[in-house]
């Protein structure tokens, strides 16, 4: 009886960062391989073993075992070694560095919990942009304090009872030298447990892995960049077309040998990097004897409007099987609920976010219930970079929800290779190439910078080649590590920081490691490195995604963009450049303007074209101003509301107007704001996700805007 089946959930946690190494230095120019290592490597598998009767699915990069690994066995990174300097032995740039980075985690979840490190935090902050002035007003216990917090607190909270662990969180100030190296060398002796802890899981049978190809790269891009026009005709492609399906073979089979080493068999499944799949990808996948691949649903619709089919009598809940890879299944995560765990619930109550994902889960199982032998839902994510955003890094909301998963009797989770065997596949006759950003390439090619970098590595590659052509009696060692720059070049996270999708903080050291690599492979062949590799690719946007107003205005509130220079002179927010180490595709919110006079402050919210309010419960903004409160703004099209000392109008887009006098006292000062968008209760977005809009409002008459 179809009521008695049960709905088969399969979770992937997708575990990845960039190969941090400097070739030069043989040091991690970054530290998050490690941090997160601390944060959320161990902890994963550990709190999903303790549910039996579920089979989670954890993905692996080789590339970032092999950091792990790395540091086990001694090897450091820049802000480690900033951390085990002693005090007394920092000099003034050192310190500087520090101030620049050490702060580099979510204030809200963990910096401002915590009484010294929040303490430090805003001393620094009171110094502006003076970090001269920062390092001169730091006492020594300060210096030793901020070493000890920007490690403490990426400790998970699973492992917060440990010692030393335990007494520093009590101590909470006035740290030792002594204790500081205690706390270094428990974060070594953690890390060391990760890569034994999945051998022992796995090998109970308490847990599924998989791998992703070895340096993580785009796969259809290495075996051909013309992939990029399928999903894109006209989209700006590098000079030189990069076509070598040996080389996507080999990070594949690579990831097999690597897997095999580990765990002493060969991996059934891959999570290609960023869900990249094409059909020639697929082909190699299964030759090399995978059994399963995922990707993201919009690749099914593309895939079933390529063959023309109609994709309503096709569901992404099942498992499919192209045509000319056979031995492969494919899986097609379930966007929508794998987005609310990476981007909606952290900023919901744990019970009212399990309930949701609960019954989100009955209603697939209600639609399906005549066909649940053969169903499955894929929840495939991220694995790390959600967790900080959550109380608690999430340690309560999995918890109750594998609870609930567990104990209802109409779902259970199953692994991803489990639900492979046990699915009968549907085929399909065209695969269609794409990521699952927006079932494309745009990430990683097509931006003159992009391009820049595929050339670059293009010329590297054949300058190797051309090498080994002409030297047939080189030193096969010295080849084997100029093909392993190559390799590592060809990972997808330098053209993520490429181009305009994504800016963050280390725009710049993402360039210089992907040129360092590139670099490396000319000086192994005792050859010079071409001129360009000096210059940096990234062009320098200031980094901020803030642009602050360059003169008063006084917009008409109307909701629709009145005339084009209305807005002209206000500062802007770029909610789509955002970016960061995650990427939202389905972001509803685009862009924030703000701008004032000399009487009020106003706010003009742009939507996502598809963006109407057909589905939206109550849709509502909210504007949070930052130690001053909240004010909310219901979204009724064509309505101008005057609440006083504010007011407001959505059509196109959303425009209001806020009293001066009603935010800051003399209608002057430093004004902090963030903006929220909520169906009913619901959390639909937050902007920005980390630190509010920060705007200095002059006193009456003293507005002064430099301009260039």
């Amino acid at each position: 009886m179809s009521e008695n089946k049960k709905l088969k959930i399969a979770f992937l946690w997708h575990m990845h960062q960039p190969f941090y190494l400097n070739p030069l230095t043989n040091q991690f120019l970054l530290p998050w391989a490690r941090l997160h290592g601390l944060k959320d490597y161990l902890d994963m598998p550990l709190t999903a073993a303790e549910f039996e009767g579920m089979k989670v699915t954890f993905n692996l990069v080789p590339s970032l075992l092999d950091q792990i690994q790395m540091y086990c066995d001694g090897y450091t990174d820049r802000h480690l070694e900033l951390s085990r300097i002693p005090v007394r032995h920092l000099n003034i740039d050192e310190k500087k560095e520090i101030l620049r980075t050490f702060f580099s985690a979510h204030q809200l979840n963990m910096i401002d919990p915590y009484a010294r490190y929040r303490q430090l935090h805003r001393k620094r902050d009171s110094c502006g942009s003076d970090i001269s002035l920062a390092v001169e007003t730091f006492s020594t216990s300060e210096w030793r304090d901020l070493q000890v917090w920007s490690n403490l607190v990426w400790i998970d909270p699973m492992f917060r009872s440990q010692e030393p662990v335990r007494t520093f969180f009590e101590k909470g100030r006035d740290f030792t030298e002594e204790e500081k190296g205690q706390l270094l060398d428990f974060q070594i002796e953690l890390l060391k447990k990760i890569i034994p802890t999945y051998q022992k899981l796995f090998a109970e049978n308490r847990i599924d892995l998989s791998f992703t190809p070895y340096y993580h790269p785009i796969l259809p891009l290495l075996v051909d960049t013309e992939s990029a026009r399928e999903a894109l005709p006209l989209i700006n492609l590098p000079a030189n077309r990069f076509s070598h399906a040996e080389d996507a073979r080999w990070q594949i089979r690579q990831a097999i040998e690597k897997y095999r080493s580990l765990f002493g068999k060969n991996p059934k499944g891959m999570w290609p990097s960023e869900g990249s799949v094409s059909e020639e990808v697929l082909k190699i996948f299964s030759e090399e004897g995978i059994k399963w691949v995922a990707t993201d649903q919009d690749i099914l619709q593309q895939s079933l409007a390529k063959s023309g089919l109609e994709s309503r009598h096709f569901s992404p809940h099942t498992t499919y099987v192209y045509n000319h890879a056979p031995e492969c299944r494919l899986f097609f995560r379930d966007r929508g609920l794998s987005d609310k765990i990476g981007f909606v619930y952290s900023s919901w109550e744990t019970e009212r976010a399990v309930n949701d994902f609960i019954l989100n889960l009955k209603r697939i199982r209600d639609f399906l219930k005549s066909q649940l032998d053969n169903c499955v839902v894929p929840i495939i994510l991220d694995g790390e970079n959600a967790w900080e955003y959550y109380p608690d890094d999430g340690n309560g909301f999995l918890r109750r929800l594998y609870t609930a998963l567990g104990s209802d009797p109409e779902l259970e989770v199953v692994s991803m290779s489990d639900a492979a065997d046990a699915i009968k596949p549907t085929i399909l006759p065209e695969v269609a190439a794409g990521s699952w950003i927006n079932h494309n390439f745009r990430i990683w090619i097509g931006h003159s910078e992009d391009n820049a970098a595929w050339d670059i590595l293009f010329a590297a590659r054949k300058a190797l080649t051309d090498y080994e052509k002409g030297h047939l009696d080189a030193d096969p060692d010295k080849l084997r590590k100029a093909w392993r720059q190559i390799y590592i070049a060809e990972g997808s996270d330098w053209c993520w920081w490429y181009g305009d999708e994504h800016q963050g903080a280390d725009n710049e050291k993402f360039d210089l490691l992907f040129r360092l690599h590139i670099a490396e492979v000319y000086k192994l062949l005792g050859l010079a490195p071409p001129l360009i590799l000096s210059q940096p690719l990234h062009r320098d946007r200031g980094e901020s995604l803030v642009t602050l107003p360059e003169s008063l205005i006084t917009p008409q509130l109307d909701g629709v963009l009145t005339h084009y220079y209305e807005w002209s002179g206000a500062g802007h927010y770029n909610c789509l450049g955002s970016g960061g180490a995650m990427h939202r595709v389905d972001s509803i919110i685009t862009a924030i303007y703000f701008a004032f006079d000399t009487d009020n402050f106003y706010i003009r919210l742009d939507f996502a074209r598809r963006f109407d309010l057909v589905g939206i419960k109550n849709g509502r903004v909210v504007v949070d101003f930052k130690n001053i409160g909240q004010k909310e703004i219901p979204l009724e099209k064509g309505v101008l509301r005057d609440k006083g000392d504010y007011s407001y109008i959505f059509n196109q887009l959303l425009e209001a107007r806020f009293e001066r006098k009603a935010l800051l006292r003399g209608g002057s000062g430093r004004l902090e704001f963030s903006v929220m968008l909520y169906s009913a209760n619901e959390s639909l977005e937050r902007w920005p996700i980390n630190d509010p809009i920060a705007i200095d409002l002059p006193e009456r008459d003293q507005e002064i805007f430099w301009q260039v």
